[in-house]
């Protein structure tokens, strides 16, 4: 299968599908390994995992795989000794791997409580490459969609400009990007931000939610009422603008309100 690349020892292709993209609180659904052996033979292996908790539908949207596909599948804990055991001694590569599959990877085997390292593997990331050898700034789209080179970069004036034909570039190649300034801010799909920094966001449904922490995501009323103590510390940081502290104070008098009411009684 590798035409360009000769491999010293076993490399494991790996792609994971999860519950979400926060690496400590969600979990695998379904796991594929591709194992290339030095003698140029290969296996590849999927199986759909049960995470334990509910699969989000902006999740299943994205990979298809629902609670009830999962419900009778074996969970990471019961794979983890045998999974680390075909790991063994294994290098690693995938597609934003770095950032992203190992770091899950690593934790689901903490969470398992199984001995998994990858201290002296070799981790190969084609997106990596990807993005050193084509970068993604200013420079590289002016190039990219006007065939120009962007002299002057990183001056103010001479950024302004090749912004301008960049965007004016993309919406004659896209043929289904708007036309209209208000079209094109609703095509950018921007969360309707609550504060400054952008710490919380409001939902369509008007409900303000978390953007940052292990809370992301959660609405405020929630985490009020199951940790507090985080929006105590948010009022007591000098980090957070007014406007967040302003929903932080607003949650907690909420929830201490709805405390002091008598229980009705029977």
């Amino acid at each position: 299968m590798l035409k360009n690349i000769r491999l010293e020892r076993p490399l494991v292709v790996l792609d994971l599908e999860t519950t979400g993209k926060k690496v400590q609180t969600d979990r695998i659904v379904e796991i594929s390994l591709l194992k290339l052996l030095p003698d140029g033979t290969n296996q590849i292996k999927t199986r759909r995992l049960n995470p334990g908790i509910p699969i989000p539908a902006d999740a299943t949207a994205i990979h298809g795989i629902t609670d009830a596909d999962v419900a009778n599948e074996n969970s990471f804990r019961q794979i983890a000794r045998s999974l680390v055991a075909y790991l063994e001694g294994c290098d690693f590569c995938g597609y934003n791997i770095w950032n992203f599959d190992l770091r899950m990877l690593v934790n689901e085997f903490k969470r398992a409580e199984v001995p998994f390292s990858v201290e002296g593997r070799h981790i190969i990331d084609p997106c990596r490459i990807f993005h050193r050898r084509e970068p993604r700034d200013l420079t590289a789209a002016l190039k990219f969609y006007c065939r120009m080179e962007h002299e002057g970069a990183h001056g103010a004036e001479a950024d302004v400009l090749a912004a301008l034909l960049v965007l004016d570039s993309q919406v004659e190649r896209y043929e289904d990007l708007p036309r209209t300034i208000p079209e094109l801010h609703d095509a950018m799909e921007y969360p309707d931000i609550v504060d400054p920094d952008g710490k919380f966001v409001r939902r369509e449904d008007g409900v303000i939610v978390f953007n940052f922490s292990d809370h992301s995501g959660k609405t405020v009323d929630d985490v009020a009422r199951a940790d507090p103590g985080f929006l105590d510390w948010m009022l007591k940081k000098k980090d957070f603008s007014d406007e967040a502290k302003a929903v932080a104070r607003e949650a907690l008098a909420r929830q201490r309100a709805q405390q002091a009411v008598p229980m009705p009684v029977e």
